[in-house]
């Protein structure tokens, strides 16, 4: 059995706040580039030098990349032989993203109510944490700050069996293209499909940590990502919604088992800041 400190947790996820909000991940800098080479649009290149400009100021000068920092999401795969000792484990994150969010002056988002009051918290506290147990004497933590915009372009769908691949495609293609400019696009375009009502959500959520350019282990499903990521740069909204080819980076799917009565299916926008950051403890 392995000892960590919860003070130690803290200081970790502290500064995944910040990091994940000043440094954009090299593979979504390489797609944007790849995104300008094939833009035609006047404003859509315009606008993807703006974002890649942004990137490098945000990443040299320690600054947010954009200035609504996100929800504090945390993907958490705590090893089954780890002991937390000094304090509790949940409490430990949201320190860190007290922590992380004040000293790095980071827009605090969250209200404590979602529909009464709706007080802002003053420190982006409560986090959302996920928590997996699995074995080994380690603790991985991933940060994905989201931002209100693009997960308010959401959608989850409680589709039949009947639909079929095709349908869970053009669900997923109307939903981008329902969307429009709200999600700040080019956008990332995580889907879930099986489990159930909430384990599809999380599965579109989880979808965006994958790499861009990092297509589905199974091929039958590798080659539905690239159908759609097809089929949604021919939507013609653009950079920022103002028309052109780079509508969409990349999408990603993750599938789960499901009920013989059931096909859920999940949509999770991101917008072109695709922000995450991982530790290891």
């Amino acid at each position: 059995m392995r000892e960590v400190q919860a003070n130690q947790i803290t200081e970790v996820v502290k500064n995944l706040c910040m990091e994940a909000n000043y440094d954009l991940g090299q593979d979504v800098v390489e797609t944007l580039k790849q995104s300008l080479e094939k833009e035609e649009s006047p404003s859509g290149k315009e606008i993807l030098e703006m974002i890649l400009e942004n990137a490098v100021i945000a990443r040299e000068e320690r600054l947010p990349i954009c200035q609504d920092t996100g929800f504090a999401v945390l993907f958490v795969e705590l090893g089954q032989d780890v002991h937390i000792v000094g304090g509790q484990f949940e409490e430990a994150v949201n320190e860190g993203v007290r922590q992380g969010y004040t000293e790095g002056y980071l827009r605090k988002s969250i209200v404590d109510d979602p529909v009464l009051e709706r007080k802002n918290t003053s420190d982006n506290t409560p986090a959302v944490i996920h928590t997996r147990i699995v074995p080994g004497e380690q603790i991985r933590i991933v940060f994905a700050p989201k931002g209100g915009g693009s997960e308010n372009m959401s959608e989850v769908k409680m589709m039949k069996a009947a639909d079929g691949i095709e349908g869970v495609k053009d669900f997923v293609v109307d939903k981008v293209k329902r969307s429009g400019g709200n999600p700040c696009p080019p956008v990332v375009v995580g889907v879930g499909i099986g489990g159930t009502f909430e384990k599809v959500a999380m599965l579109a959520k989880q979808a965006l940590l994958r790499p861009l350019g990092q297509r589905h282990p199974d091929a039958r499903f590798a080659a539905v990502e690239k159908e759609i990521l097809e089929r949604t740069n021919k939507l013609g909204i653009g950079p920022m919604g103002l028309g052109g080819r780079a509508s969409v980076l990349d999408v990603h799917l993750e599938v789960f088992p499901c009920h013989i009565a059931s096909m859920p299916v999940a949509v999770n926008m991101q917008c072109h800041a695709a922000r995450h950051k991982e530790a290891v403890i």
